[in-house]
């Protein structure tokens, strides 16, 4: 085995690695905002102030708004490790194709970002085709996930609720609302990385700007760390707003799949009983949620990996 093979191995494992714990750090901190998005969105009847309320008037309130939070470790952690091991996988090949345009490598460029720098088509289909296949994966969790947070259900354990899914609806139950999770990461995680890498070129050209006039160096660390976590938020926020009809709606089917059916019932029975509002639904919470979680995670992933670029050179 050649030097430069091992190097791969390693680094290709370290991206999954640096995904599980940026991933897993995430969802423990905004468990919370999870939890309030799922109780809002279970029914147009509860707001965010009502969920808040009745969960700080429950018994127990502080352990109450990390219920769940479980599945959400293994759901984002487990999802996140997937995903930037298989972007890291598919850009990398993406960028020894001759029809793909491949900006810089961004280690070589003194950018932000220790990853190859692809063009926008590139960045929008690998982000999209590494969060489905993640999806996928992880989408039994999401369901134990989002029907144990939900009051629409008296589980007691996680064991429990993939017992009763299982025996009420078979296998096919812990894939409940896959083709709407589908339809909302693809188009989610296409536009994210476009937009993060576009959102990165920009904040990077303004502060190498600022540097000049200062006379310190162009990219160090902290500067690098504030370009990706701001370039995370916008990225998140212009990607949330334009999916989350597809979010309300696959919380619905995860919810209650007897009821709504499929994707498409399930936005005309939403649509009909409770108006275009429904489909932006826990959207401040989700913003909230996502803006923070995906700057989070991208920030201490691509931290990681330029330390590790930098040891392995």
């Amino acid at each position: 085995m050649s030097n430069g093979e091992s190097k791969a191995k390693a680094s290709s494992a370290f991206h999954i690695i640096a995904g599980l714990g940026s991933g897993a750090t995430s969802a423990v901190l905004l468990q919370p905002a999870d939890l309030l998005k799922t109780r809002v969105q279970q029914s147009q009847a509860s707001g965010l102030g009502q969920a808040l309320r009745n969960i700080l008037n429950g018994p127990r309130p502080v352990r109450s708004l990390w219920r769940g939070v479980t599945p959400s470790v293994l759901r984002t952690g487990c999802g996140s490790a997937l995903y930037f091991g298989m972007l890291n996988q598919m850009r990398q090949y993406a960028a020894q194709l001759p029809q793909v345009k491949v900006v810089a490598n961004a280690s070589q460029s003194g950018s932000s970002s220790a990853l190859p720098k692809l063009g926008n088509v590139a960045n929008l289909t690998t982000g999209a085709m590494a969060r489905v296949a993640a999806g996928l994966v992880v989408n039994p969790i999401t369901v134990l996930k989002v029907r144990y947070e939900s009051t629409h259900y008296s589980y007691t354990s996680m064991a429990g609720a993939a017992r009763d899914i299982f025996a009420k609806e078979g296998l096919r139950g812990f894939f409940a609302g896959f083709g709407a999770t589908a339809v909302r990461d693809a188009p989610y995680a296409g536009l994210y990385v476009l937009i993060y890498e576009q959102a990165k070129i920009k904040l990077g050209a303004l502060s190498a700007a600022r540097s000049e006039a200062s006379s310190l160096a162009p990219v160090s660390m902290s500067s690098s760390a504030t370009t990706n976590f701001l370039s995370g938020v916008i990225a998140a926020t212009s990607a949330t707003t334009l999916t989350n009809p597809f979010d309300a709606i696959k919380t619905r089917l995860q919810i209650a799949p007897g009821k709504y059916g499929n994707m498409f019932k399930a936005a005309s029975m939403m649509l009909r009983h409770e108006g275009v509002k429904s489909m932006f639904s826990g959207l401040s919470m989700r913003i909230g949620r996502k803006a923070l979680s995906s700057a989070f995670t991208w920030t201490v992933y691509e931290e990681l990996i330029r330390r590790a670029e930098r040891v392995l050179v």
